[in-house]
């Protein structure tokens, strides 16, 4: 690190170790009216891909200010996962894909070499302003830069600095670079998803989502939360550690359990359930439907239902646990009994006895929806006078409403803005600093 980059960071260390820890506010009610949850907290999120960036959009819905640090001339790589790409008001292709969309919203784009000193140096004087930063670079990687927890805990003692990684900040697999993909198969999840291996096309089938990711930004959401409240006592912050096999591992929940408790490892058994039997997809006479019987009175309503005498009251079938025990000869006489007649007859037979139930719909489907569309799950932004189509925040607020304005944005559309507001550098500076490429 230059000299001049050690006298800022000193010069910063000073100033934001003179600012007062945080008090619990006096609560005034309805001082800020229609205040979102997180008015007033600024993050600087130096991720990529899906699940560092899931959580930042997850922190900007909540009202925080987000700043996303990207590479200069690149990006986030997820703006080239396409096709599809987003469109402008031409209905001409952009250069950021939908993929980017779904994880962005809601962010301010600044562009930082952080390579550079002068780079690693802007950061750091953001870092003095913000209240959480996010980063999800392999193992040791920002520690080159001076960017790591250790210092920049230093600098802002209040700051909430996460990590994401694919194995932890410890252990013999630390500085392996972890995809979903990879951790889905790593953390049992493959084990128990697809079809049973005696079936045709049995065999291991990752999740259509990158579902590690998204529970990764989602837990990675959830622990910044507890670590704002815990400043809010302490008025000091933290460094969180996420593992992507570590939220792997405990998102397979009743699975886990299972064998933890018999020390049996479950098999992959479709859409089958393993401890409730029928729990799973059935192939009616014009499609599939979705049958879920929580308890024996439901499983006695849909075979009385289905008109088989044969099950109707049977005492071989009466209890679930006889049922999942028996299932591989139960299960094909509930197969031969839905196949009779088209799955609109027995969804609305199904549900007019209270029999949990449903269709198997194509994301088309999902959003003609009457029910989707009445939640406003499909949300309309402005991007440079066109409308970005994304999926909106299912969170419902009685009094301190999300907040869903910014459309994903351009790289470096706000680069001098920020950075002129944040760091009071010139526009001779900014010129400077751009012709230099450290933004």
């Amino acid at each position: 690190m230059s000299k001049p980059c050690i006298f800022v960071l000193k010069t910063l260390i000073v100033k934001v170790n003179e600012r007062q820890p945080m008090t619990v506010p006096t609560v005034t009610p309805n001082a800020t009216p229609n205040a979102a949850p997180l008015d007033g907290i600024r993050v600087l999120d130096l991720s990529r891909i899906l699940a560092g960036p899931f959580c930042g959009q997850n922190l900007a819905d909540l009202g925080a200010e987000v700043i996303k640090v990207e590479r200069p001339g690149a990006g986030d790589d997820t703006r080239s996962w396409g096709p599809p790409f987003l469109r402008d008001s031409d209905q001409q292709e952009t250069a950021d894909a939908a993929y980017f969309a779904a994880a962005n919203r809601g962010k301010r784009s600044v562009t930082i070499n952080l390579a550079a000193p002068e780079g690693q140096a802007i950061v750091r004087e953001l870092v003095a302003q913000c209240d959480v930063l996010l980063e999800n670079y392999r193992v040791g990687q920002l520690a080159r830069y001076g960017l790591d927890a250790p210092t920049l805990l230093q600098l802002n003692p209040r700051l909430i600095y996460c990590s994401i990684t694919g194995f932890g900040q410890t252990g013999p697999w630390a500085h392996r670079a972890g995809y979903d993909f990879v951790i889905q198969g790593l953390c049992g999840f493959m084990s128990v998803t697809g079809e049973a291996d005696h079936r045709p096309g049995g065999g291991p089938q990752k999740a259509g989502v990158a579902v590690t990711d998204l529970m990764t930004g989602m837990y990675a959401t959830q622990a910044i939360l507890a670590a704002l409240i815990a400043r809010g006592r302490t008025g000091l912050g933290q460094h969180i550690d996420l593992a992507l096999l570590d939220v792997g591992v405990a998102m397979m929940a009743n699975m886990a359990t299972n064998y933890l408790a018999n020390g049996v490892p479950p098999i992959r058994q479709g859409n089958a359930h393993p401890n409730i039997v029928p729990y799973q997809t059935f192939r009616a006479a014009d499609g599939w439907i979705i049958v879920a019987v929580g308890n024996d009175e439901q499983f006695r309503r849909f075979v009385t239902t289905g008109e088989a005498p044969e099950l109707v009251n049977n005492p071989t079938w009466a209890r679930n646990a006889d049922r999942v025990r028996g299932r591989e000869t139960l299960v094909p006489m509930l197969e031969k009994m839905v196949e009779r007649r088209p799955a609109a007859w027995w969804i609305e037979a199904l549900e007019a006895v209270g029999v949990p139930c449903g269709p198997i719909q194509n994301l088309a489907q999902v959003f003609e929806h009457p029910q989707v569309q009445a939640r406003g799950l499909e949300l309309g932004l402005d991007r440079a006078g066109a409308t970005v189509r994304t999926v909106a925040n299912p969170v419902r607020f009685s009094e301190t409403p999300l907040r869903m304005e910014l459309a994903p944005p351009a790289l470096g559309a706000d680069t001098e803005g920020v950075l002129t507001e944040l760091c009071g550098l010139s526009a001779d500076r900014l010129a400077a600093l751009r012709n230099d490429g450290v933004i």
